[in-house]
């Protein structure tokens, strides 16, 4: 990207990616139980980035007519509550049964945001929720739903190229860990390693075309610990946020999934060292004594894309330089 000298903050506080207008922050997508009215009202409050009314997993059979409607009405009436929050619902896997009756109910809303689909396996299961938005959303709403697919199965990883280029409202990926290892038939353990393939192969498949990968659930939602390797893990890996399945995840999240300060104020001074040597016709340059090409820029661009999305103020150059100037 070549900046005009004095426009990072004007980019950056409109960040934007190539197949969207606006970078959204998802470091933690909560699941709400489409089923249960207290914890629906509750979800108002969390302070989740994405807050996914669930109709799927959570719901039982009985109930997933009563639980359609408890999630249409806490879209149109609590949605305004939740603030910034992504308002999103998890509906049945396409050929479940179910998913027929799920869109046709949540897609009248004129606040949802977006779709999670379970248990992707093909392109087909993208098209068929991006065909049914065409048909049933309201007109105004149609160019608004984005798609958050769920890889949850072994034909699932062997089709991600043509998963992740179903359709273009596609958003994010996650990564569902306890379907996978169940039908992989995995043991899942402490360290995770059953899983780095699968993992490692989500967030590459997300990068190379332009969509968000979300990590999997901490399911010992009690262990505070393991929540925190984990959040780290996930972010060393690449991915931009993880599930939550209980309130008390949702902060230490959050903050995991936030760059660094000292990253944050290092990726400003790359990208302003980088448009004050373009202006010099310089490519290539130095900065504490490392050399800066384009990989760094690009990498400094996404930690300030990233940082803007979750709410971080950006640090000014001029102001780290006044400070150093002083303590001389």
């Amino acid at each position: 990207m070549n900046y005009k000298a004095g426009s990072l903050w004007r980019v950056f506080s409109t960040a934007t990616l190539d197949k969207s207008n606006t970078v959204r922050s998802r470091r933690a997508l909560f699941y709400v139980p489409g089923s249960d009215e207290r914890k629906i009202h509750k979800s108002i409050t969390v302070g989740a980035d994405c807050v996914v009314y669930d109709l799927e997993d959570s719901v039982s059979s009985s109930k997933k007519g009563s639980a359609r409607h408890m999630v249409i009405d806490a879209l149109e009436t609590k949605a305004s509550e939740h603030g910034k929050a992504e308002k999103a619902v998890r509906i049945n896997a396409v050929g479940s049964g179910y998913e027929l009756d799920d869109l046709n109910v949540i897609l009248h809303s004129k606040r949802l945001q977006a779709i999670v689909i379970p248990k992707v396996q093909s392109a087909k299961d993208i098209q068929f929720v991006s065909r049914m938005i065409d048909s049933v959303a309201v007109e105004s709403q149609r160019e608004r739903i984005r798609l958050i697919a769920s890889i949850e199965s072994a034909l699932g990883m062997m089709n991600i190229k043509e998963i992740v280029t179903a359709d273009p409202r596609l958003d994010a990926l996650i990564f569902a860990a306890e379907d996978y290892c169940a039908d992989l038939g995995l043991i899942r353990t402490k360290t995770r390693e059953e899983m780095l393939f699968a993992r490692q192969l989500i967030v590459n498949a997300a990068a190379a075309y332009g969509l968000q990968a979300i990590d999997l659930v901490c399911v010992d939602y009690q262990d505070q610990e393991t929540l925190l390797q984990e959040c780290k893990e996930g972010r060393e890996f690449g991915f931009a946020g993880k599930q939550a399945i209980h309130p008390d995840q949702i902060d230490i999240i959050q903050k995991a999934f936030l760059p660094d300060p000292s990253d944050l104020e290092r990726a400003v001074r790359i990208v302003e060292g980088f448009q004050a040597n373009s202006q010099k016709g310089i490519g290539a340059f130095s900065l504490d004594g490392k050399m800066i090409d384009m990989p760094v820029v690009k990498w400094a661009e996404k930690v300030i894309a990233r940082a803007t999305a979750g709410g971080m103020q950006i640090p000014k150059v001029e102001d780290k330089a006044k400070k150093d100037e002083e303590k001389k």
